[in-house]
């Protein structure tokens, strides 16, 4: 019997997502999940992508051990689903940002390093639960150029009794599985090993970002309920749903772990604040400009859904102030229409270029990238972590990528664990 269960323990076949077994004993009281040795911070300097994919194989194997012990069809279903994507996924920017904040304050001893490759990991769940869930608001097909997860979910039960077949039960089973990622991401939280201070910090900066993130997602609902085009109110969107969550609070979990002083964390928390913001108006660049060959998602959905962005809010304040009543009538006419025709859509984005809109975004952007480098200039921040967190910071808004070869492994674990399913 399974201890606490009242269940008999079976032992589950070797995971398809999962590249190697892991010990399937229960950690004892406060030990976490069991993990393989890490390298020291150097191998780790060398490839953080990598580190923390090793990380996450280990608590994955064990949390999707746990879920077939309830039931094998939803550890096949979801459990394992939720696995591939967080393994298979992004660039580990955030997790990039906790690592370089930590060596840039000067940490990643053996037990830091432990304790932020686990942070890290929790990072990548936090941020599987966050994708699954925008994608069902957004109702955004594709996610890193595949099925979104509630794609995934109807074509797995095409013909469902749900009303409207599968697609219904598909944006359930993604709501699910979005909350199955922030239990395990809540549940590495509470398992790290930390002196009581460093882990006060760490579960503040936790509660807060988890906060932040949810009420930035309800200001973008609510924008686009209410076709908000105040430019002040979709920078404090901006702010809300991704500047704090994608790298302030990143950079502050690495800057607690370190132990750094008021001062530096002040430092990197502004800095972070001026690039987070200026990564989410990149990325709504993206959103109307983008190529979906290197986006992964479809170009122009940000303007079909009528998303209340920055660059939106520019342009309607720009014709406005010109009283260019045809740029309006165009923005009126076609901004969240679901199936905006490609020809209306151009027509859009010749509106966001002869109001003056990008290249005001463009030139925001890098306003706050030199001030992110400004911030981090104030402080003595320790080599190379100073320069790797203003690589990364420049890189997020659309600068060239940060030097380390970090990509590549990224990709081999890709083709070595297969596609999602």
């Amino acid at each position: 019997m399974t201890k606490g269960t009242g269940m008999p323990r079976t032992m589950a076949p070797r995971h398809t997502w999962c590249g190697r077994p892991s010990d399937p004993r229960p950690p004892g009281p406060g030990a976490g999940t069991p993990l393989p040795l890490h390298p020291d911070s150097a191998t780790v300097d060398a490839d953080v992508p990598g580190a923390v994919r090793r990380t996450l194989d280990a608590v994955l194997h064990h949390r999707v051990e746990q879920a077939a012990e309830l039931d094998a069809g939803f550890a096949r279903e979801v459990a394992e689903r939720v696995a591939r994507f967080t393994l298979h996924g992004g660039k580990r920017m955030r997790a990039r940002f906790l690592w370089w904040a930590l060596r840039a304050c000067g940490g990643a001893d053996p037990a830091q390093t432990d304790a932020a490759l686990r942070l890290a990991g929790g990072l990548e769940l936090l941020q599987t639960c966050a994708l699954a869930h925008d994608d069902v608001m957004d109702g955004s097909p594709l996610r890193r150029g595949r099925l979104a997860l509630h794609g995934e979910f109807a074509a797995l039960h095409p013909a469902s009794r749900f009303p409207r077949g599968g697609e219904p039960f598909g944006r359930a089973a993604a709501i699910l599985a979005g909350d199955l990622a922030l239990a395990w991401a809540d549940d590495i939280v509470a398992e790290v090993g930390l002196g009581r201070e460093t882990a006060a910090r760490v579960r503040a900066i936790w509660r807060a970002l988890r906060t932040e993130m949810v009420a930035g997602q309800y200001l973008d609902l609510r924008g686009q309920a209410t076709a908000s085009r105040s430019p002040a109110q979709a920078l404090r969107t901006a702010c809300l749903k991704s500047a704090l969550y994608s790298v302030e609070r990143p950079v502050l979990l690495g800057a607690a772990l370190a132990g750094a002083d008021t001062a530096t964390v002040r430092a990197l928390g502004s800095a972070g604040r001026c690039a987070g913001t200026a990564f989410q108006l990149h990325d709504d660049l993206l959103g109307a400009f983008g190529d979906p060959r290197r986006t992964g998602k479809p170009s122009g959905d940000d303007l079909r859904e009528g998303k209340p962005t920055y660059l939106v809010a520019v342009a309607q304040r720009r014709a406005t102030e010109a009283k260019d009543r045809a740029a309006l009538a165009v923005l009126d006419r076609c901004l969240g229409v679901g199936d905006l025709p490609d020809s209306d859509l151009a027509e859009v984005r010749r509106v966001l270029e002869a109001t003056g809109a990008r290249a005001m975004v463009e030139a925001k952007i890098d306003r706050l990238i030199a001030r992110s480098g400004g911030h981090l200039a104030a402080v003595a921040l320790r080599p190379p972590g100073r320069q790797r967190l203003q690589e990364l910071m420049s890189a997020a808004a659309g600068g060239a990528p940060a030097p380390e070869d970090e990509s590549a492994s990224l990709l081999a674990g890709v083709r070595s664990y297969g596609g999602p399913r």
